[in-house]
């Protein structure tokens, strides 16, 4: 299993001032602080950093231009992918031409280390762009076949239902052929399926529920894989999930860094935006059963660590930590995407949390993996001897 991270570049308010100071200096911060950790996290070793594409979002994303943030990674980084994560693609967000652009150019920049997601957002963003809700699953997969189908000929046309499109030659080409690795975004069983049955791979942004209920989502992910009929030229078998990592020499550092703090920042952050824009249609009482916790926590009901406890996060010492990766790995995942910036945790404590986790816990990781692969070499082995000997003792 690899280790990966997510951005978002957050700006958590308060902001300190007023406009239009305040916002600008915590933007210059975030973007600051999120380039020097990439830079060191490609230094120890990790997989891939995943750079959203949000709009609007106050606080909590502040990267509607991810192509801007990974062609700059691209020259002051050596091996770490750089992962769209994700590409909004219904026709309203962006014409395809332009995603096929984007992608391409990034690809070339970093020599072919970019993994291309996409997704289809939210309903906040969707109503500002005049996205089609009811319809935006299936231009997000007629416009992934259009992209593919842009990097794969040397001149491309399209006359179809979503896009009218003349013969031209889109450049540049990727430098991945035939292109860069597709992944899609999902958080329920249904688009894992879509997802799976698509040939593409899973970045599941499912957050904050115990792995019993991660499992399944999998499973299910992994029996679509098997009938797949891949929409891109790529097929991508691969299941990453994201969730909050802080790793820290003690746990006698968690109140310095203000761990729990910026932990229920983030679960009371996505709650929030998901009451206002996702479930604003639903009276009161159904709000409080889709974040129980809120009304729990003013009550002085819940205790924030029982997410560590649950294993909904990845917190604790570098040992702790690789105890609970190992967790994941069983549970059939093969990238834990690494949310290392969230809430009100300072640049210090980040960095050496990457810096840990570089050191001791992706040298182990690599190390129970290879453990386990040539076991299982052995066992293959083993099996194809033993049938072997009948078939000769009978010759």
């Amino acid at each position: 299993m690899e280790l990966g991270l997510l951005y978002e570049i957050e700006a958590p308010k308060p902001w300190a001032g007023t406009h239009p100071w305040a916002q600008r200096v915590a933007e210059r911060t975030a973007y600051r602080e999120a380039i020097e950790q990439i830079v060191l996290a490609d230094k120890k070793g990790f997989d891939t950093v995943w750079c959203v594409e949000h709009h609007f979002r106050e606080g909590r994303s502040h990267m509607p231009c991810n192509e801007a943030v990974l062609a700059a990674l691209s020259q002051i980084t050596t091996n770490i992918k750089l992962g769209f994560g994700v590409s909004l693609m219904p026709h309203e967000f962006i014409h395809p031409a332009r995603i096929a652009e984007k992608v391409a150019t990034v690809d070339l920049l970093s020599n072919g280390r970019v993994q291309w997601g996409m997704g289809r957002s939210t309903p906040m963003e969707q109503i500002a762009f005049g996205v089609d809700r009811d319809m935006s699953k299936k231009k997000m997969l007629a416009a992934a076949r259009t992209v593919t189908g842009m990097w794969g000929q040397d001149y491309y046309e399209e006359h179809s239902e979503f896009l009218d499109f003349p013969k031209r030659m889109v450049t540049p080409k990727p430098y991945q052929y035939p292109h860069p690795p597709a992944w899609m975004a999902a958080s329920s069983h249904e688009t894992a399926i879509m997802a799976g049955e698509n040939g593409l791979g899973l970045l599941c942004f499912s957050i904050l529920q115990p792995l019993s209920k991660l499992k399944p989502l999998v499973d299910a992910y992994r029996e679509a894989s098997a009938r797949a009929k891949p929409v891109t030229e790529v097929s991508t078998n691969q299941v990453g999930i994201y969730t909050l990592v802080h790793c820290a020499e003690s746990r006698d550092k968690f109140a310095q860094n203000r761990l729990w703090e910026s932990m229920w920042w983030w679960y009371t952050s996505v709650a929030q935006f998901t009451i206002d824009w996702e479930l604003a249609h639903l009276p009161p009482e159904q709000h409080a059963q889709a974040f129980p916790l809120l009304e729990k926590q003013a009550q002085g009901d819940f205790d924030i660590t029982t997410f560590d406890e649950q294993d909904m996060v990845i917190v604790g010492t570098p040992e702790e930590c690789l105890q609970k990766f190992l967790k994941y790995e069983e549970a059939g995942i093969d990238q834990v995407l690494c949310y290392t910036k969230f809430g009100y945790l300072p640049n210090e404590a980040v960095l050496k949390s990457i810096e840990l986790l570089g050191d001791y816990v992706i040298p182990e990781l690599k190390r129970h993996g290879a453990i386990r692969a040539a076991k299982s070499l052995a066992e293959g082995i083993g099996r194809t001897g033993h049938e072997q000997v009948p078939r000769e003792a009978a010759q």
